[in-house]
């Protein structure tokens, strides 16, 4: 138990230089800001030694040099980083819907629907019995919390808690599909980065680059984030896109009280 999550936190080897810090095994928003948490301690209290901490759904990627720091040292330490974490809940009788007083950073993304932007928009509104504009509608009304990036740079995984679809992946994976893809199954979103295989339904597109290593921060949304997609036409997808080559364009971005 930490603050008033139930969690049963184990700390496992990956590899020789790598352990994972598992909070549970399921997709839970108390649980991956608790891994958020953690994350945050140790960039403010850091690990001599520990050289990267990558943030999952529900567990945290810490890569350590073992000739700097041994493994069992580096439990011992990662141990008072919980406790640290504990504490402070403890201390400031929070839950982790209010952790530190936080404001969450919502992030408007531009985005094209259906067409060859999206090809399986209209497979997917039949599927749900619903039109295309309603469907839209239930993509684009509510914020997508980023849980983790993964498989590509910039590649976020994403989920909205309102109106879930019912759909879920392709029977046949796509061998290629294009960047900048928004695809979709159930409660989830994710952008697409780069080209690759895909087995989502991909139902609008981006003009924003989501990785672009020509900023200083390349990634267009980070763990813990907010999406809010926004709908625009064709003529309004091209201008944006043009803008976003040219670097004049500038994410909508605003602060929302954590839920």
């Amino acid at each position: 138990m930490i603050g008033e999550v139930n969690v049963n936190v184990k700390i496992l080897t990956a590899g020789e230089c790598a352990v994972s810090v598992q909070m549970g095994d399921e997709i839970n928003l108390e649980v991956n800001r608790l891994v958020r948490m953690l994350s945050h301690e140790l960039e403010i209290h850091p690990i001599e030694g520990v050289t990267e901490t990558v943030p999952t759904y529900a567990s945290l990627m810490i890569h350590y040099r073992p000739e700097i720091i041994l493994y069992a040292r580096l439990r011992e330490e990662l141990s008072i980083r919980l406790k640290a974490v504990e504490a402070l809940l403890e201390k400031t009788g929070m839950t982790l819907e209010n952790t530190a007083g936080r404001k969450e950073i919502v992030k408007e993304i531009p985005v094209c629907y259906g067409g060859e932007l999206g090809p399986d928009l209209e497979d997917c509104a039949a599927f749900e019995g619903i039109s295309v504009k309603e469907l839209i509608r239930m993509h684009s009304s509510h914020d997508y919390y980023v849980y983790m990036l993964g498989f590509a740079p910039g590649h976020a995984y994403m989920a909205r808690f309102e109106e879930p679809f019912h759909f879920k992946r392709r029977e046949t994976p796509r061998v290629r599909i294009e960047a900048r893809s928004i695809v979709a199954q159930e409660n989830l979103s994710n952008l697409i980065p780069f080209e690759q295989p895909c087995g989502w339904n991909v139902i609008a597109r981006t003009p924003l680059n989501i990785c672009d290593y020509r900023r200083k921060d390349p990634f267009l949304v980070h763990p813990g984030e907010w999406v809010r997609y926004i709908p625009v036409n064709f003529d309004e997808y091209k201008k944006i896109e043009k803008a976003d080559q040219k670097g004049a364009y500038v994410v909508k971005t605003y602060e929302k009280a954590v839920r």
